[in-house]
């Protein structure tokens, strides 16, 4: 079928804290057909997508990855504003366009997260991790050509990457001291009853337009990360 299929559906029965038998169970399939439609191993049918759709209240384009939107609510091309950046993203396809809506849309998650800490320190460590990735991927694109000028930049070109992993390493070190509860220089820590209680459950309930959005992101990462999904149990 496609291989947002798969990924969608394992991430909405994660969404609703389902074991892979549970979900089975309730779609009348055993869960090793059900597995294998996770893993990508076997394709479903129509009536299957269709029936998985109402399970889960979703729209069947939403499923194949054709609209961002659980409603399979689309735009086209003439829906964009004049804006030929806009309409060059739009063209480029649906996986980039997801793509920045599971990263925009788990940032909403993040900055909920940190809004809860009421933390100014830790809002700004995590906000230079996350400044700095976007500034290496921006700098890793603009100095492809060398014929683009550098004078955009302070950073020279051959330390900017080096310098960038630093700054992130020390933001990411230091925001782990202080949601831990530890000081770190003159920055003051989370205060302990301030530290997020968090799970799958809390963070859908929390942000529910977002959650979806995040936990693809997670079981995206972690596959190019290398790891294996969990076993269900």
């Amino acid at each position: 079928m496609n291989d947002v299929f798969p990924r969608i559906i394992t991430l909405l029965r994660k969404e609703r804290s389902l074991s892979q038998k549970k979900a089975a169970e309730e779609l009348q399939i055993s869960q090793a057909l059900l597995s294998h439609y996770e893993k990508g191993i076997r394709e479903c049918g129509l009536e299957f997508v269709v029936k998985i759709a109402n399970f889960y209240q979703v729209s069947c384009d939403y499923l194949l990855g054709r609209s961002p939107h659980r409603t399979g609510a689309t735009i086209t091309i003439d829906d964009l504003p004049e804006n030929t950046e806009l309409k060059s993203a739009y063209k480029s396809g649906v996986m980039a366009t997801l793509n920045k809506k599971l990263i925009i849309n788990s940032l909403n998650v993040i900055y909920g997260i940190l809004n809860e800490c009421g933390n100014h320190a830790l809002t700004q460590e995590i906000s230079s991790f996350l400044s700095t990735s976007i500034y290496k991927a921006f700098r890793l694109l603009y100095s492809a050509n060398p014929k683009n000028p550098q004078g955009l930049f302070a950073a020279p070109l051959k330390r900017y990457c080096g310098l960038a992993n630093a700054t992130m390493e020390v933001a990411e070190a230091n925001a782990v001291c202080l949601i831990n509860g530890e000081t770190v220089d003159d920055l003051i820590p989370v205060e302990k009853e301030k530290v997020p209680s968090l799970s799958p459950e809390t963070v859908t309930k929390k942000y529910p337009a977002f959650a979806a959005s995040l936990f693809n992101l997670i079981q995206n990462v972690e596959q190019k990360m290398g790891i294996k999904e969990k076993k269900a149990q």
